[in-house]
């Protein structure tokens, strides 16, 4: 998705989901192993980091 946009993506993996994922781990992985330069991800299950991060984006976003 990150390489489909021309916006920051945040990617906040969580511990629960389905299948064999590891507590997150390999939703993590797979965010991490992106070749997208926009896309910020997270800790596992850090949602408020995400929410913090897009508020600081967009602060930044509106002073342009």
């Amino acid at each position: 998705l990150g390489g489909l946009v021309g916006i920051p993506v945040v990617a906040v993996p969580t511990s629960v989901g389905y299948g064999a994922n590891f507590k997150g781990l390999s939703a993590l992985l797979a965010m991490v192993n992106s070749c997208a330069s926009n896309v910020a991800t997270m800790n596992i299950d850090n949602g408020f980091g995400g929410g913090f991060y897009a508020a600081l984006v967009s602060r930044t976003k509106g002073r342009r």
